[in-house]
This record gives structure tokens, C-alpha cells and sequence, in this order.
């Protein structure tokens, strides 16, 4: 009897925050779903009338929304290709144990706390920009002719931004992963005359396996959704070749007014991350179960 009344005070404890948080979560959600069934465009913000589903084929079979999820996915892969073998890379490093390392490892994790919005500034006008950015002087001191990122590869530029902004988490993730990894286990193998890349193949990478998986859940639920490091860098272009999903969705609403098309595509944005998360739930439960 204690344990249920327990139970019934612990549940109407946490019923006032849960409640809020469902508030929270489904008033926008239905609102969002009534504007996607109307055909609502601030620029005649006054005649609303009810289209039904029109709004979702009108932005299903927009030819910009391919190229949008492609680059999406895109997107995607590529940030955690990068960051996740980068950083095995770098958290191999800081584990050992040489002067200084605590010191590196601030460093490292340092431009996780910078804003998207200021690293991608940085990144556009001190780095990549063709004239007097420092890549584009590091070539032209080795004689090769500039690269003008934002024009030519715009969105190889945004997978190497936001994936410097990543790196850092993903490196101390896998550093704190790696150093409780038994030194017992590594001498044992040298001692049965394991090299250094058996080592690592064998022992190191399978006992970072989990944090690798969650390395890749909790990456791809935000890189879904990159937004500032395309605005204030190549405003989706030129053309749609930067575009993903969701600066599209801001397209719709802010740069043609249409708030239906926008607020439709915001629900299949939403039934598209959801769908990834499924599966890499589903593909991380197995990990963790083995």
C-alpha cells in the first residue's frame, strides 16, 4: 500500500512539468498542422481558404525539395564522417599521457561553445574567403589559384563548418569512452605480440562502439535541422545547391510568403527526422544489448 501511494504522489508530482512540456510540444504541432491545410500567404494574409493536402503536394513534388533532402542527406554523412573519424583520430591522441595534454584538450573542445552564427562568419570571411581568407592565401603562397568556397562548393563549405563545430563533441565523447577502456587488455595483447593497429581494431574500436553510436543518434537529430550556418553564409545557393530541408521550409515562409506550403513542409520535416530516428534508436538498442 506504501509503495502505491508513493507511486501516486511521485506521479502527481511530475504531472505539472509533464503537462507543460505536452502543451509545450503539441500546441505548436497543431497549430502547424492547421496552417499546412490552408492557403495562407502573408501577402493576402486575410483570404485563408481550406486546400486540403494541396500544400503537401505542392511542396512534395517542388523539384527544390530532391535537391533539398539529397543535400540534407548529404549533409548529414558528411559531418559525421568527418567527426567521427576525426574524432577517434584526436581522442586516440589525447589519451596519452604527455605534457601539456590538459591543455590540449580545452583547446579541442573549445569551439563547441562558439555560436553557429559567429563560426560561420569566421569561417566565411577568415577562412575561406578567396582574397584574404587564410586558406585562400596559404594557396596562393603554394602557387595554386584560390578556391571560391561559398560559390563553387557551397556545400562541401557547410559540412566543413558545422563539422568543426561538432568535432569537439564528438572527441569527448570517444575520449571519455577510450579511457575506460583496461590498460590490463591492451598489455595482454602486446604481450601475446598484438601490434598497435590489431590493438585498435580488435579491442579499442569494439569498446568505443557504443559511444560511437551515440555520437551518431544525438548528431544527426541536429544536423537535420542546420539552419544558421546556411544563412549567413550561402543563403541556400547558388541556386538550391546548399539548401536542405529546413532553410527550404524558411524559403517558403519568409522569402515567397507562403505559410501553408511552409507549415506542410514543416511536418514532413518533422515525419522525416523521426523516421531516422527509429531506425538509429532501433540500430543503437542492438548495440547496446550485444
Amino acid at each position: 500500500m506504501a509503495t502505491q501511494n508513493t507511486t501516486k504522489v511521485a506521479r502527481a508530482m511530475m504531472a505539472p512539468s509533464v503537462i507543460a512540456l505536452l502543451i509545450w510540444m503539441i500546441v505548436p504541432l497543431a497549430m502547424t498542422l492547421y496552417y499546412s491545410t490552408l492557403g495562407y500567404s502573408l501577402y493576402n494574409p486575410i483570404s485563408t481558404p481550406f486546400v486540403g493536402l494541396d500544400n503537401y503536394t505542392y511542396f512534395l513534388t517542388d523539384p527544390t525539395f530532391i535537391a533539398a533532402l539529397t543535400n540534407t542527406l548529404v549533409l548529414v554523412v558528411g559531418v559525421l564522417i568527418i567527426t567521427v573519424g576525426g574524432g577517434i583520430l584526436i581522442a586516440l591522441l589525447l589519451d596519452q599521457d604527455v605534457y601539456g595534454v590538459n591543455v590540449v584538450r580545452l583547446l579541442v573542445i573549445a569551439p563547441f561553445f562558439v555560436m553557429p552564427t559567429v563560426a560561420a562568419l569566421v569561417w566565411k570571411n577568415m577562412m575561406m574567403n578567396p582574397v584574404y581568407g587564410v586558406i585562400g592565401q596559404a594557396m596562393s603562397g603554394l602557387g595554386l589559384a584560390p578556391i571560391d568556397w561559398m560559390t563553387d562548393v557551397p556545400l562541401t563549405s557547410i559540412i566543413i563548418i558545422v563539422a568543426w563545430q561538432w568535432l569537439p563533441f564528438a572527441t569527448l565523447i570517444l575520449l571519455t569512452s577510450l579511457q575506460s577502456l583496461s590498460a590490463d587488455q591492451k598489455e595482454a595483447a602486446e604481450m601475446d605480440g598484438a601490434g598497435a593497429l590489431s590493438i585498435f581494431w580488435y579491442i579499442t574500436l569494439p569498446h568505443m562502439s557504443r559511444a560511437i553510436t551515440v555520437v551518431v543518434l544525438i548528431q544527426t537529430i541536429f544536423l537535420l535541422s542546420i539552419f544558421a550556418e546556411i544563412l549567413v553564409t550561402t543563403n541556400g545557393g547558388p541556386g538550391s545547391q546548399s539548401t536542405n530541408i529546413t532553410y527550404l521550409v524558411y524559403q517558403q515562409a519568409i522569402s515567397f510568403g507562403d505559410i501553408g506550403a511552409a507549415s506542410a513542409g514543416g511536418i514532413v520535416a518533422v515525419i522525416l527526422a523521426n523516421i531516422v530516428a527509429i531506425f538509429l534508436i532501433k540500430a543503437i538498442g542492438k548495440n547496446l544489448d550485444a
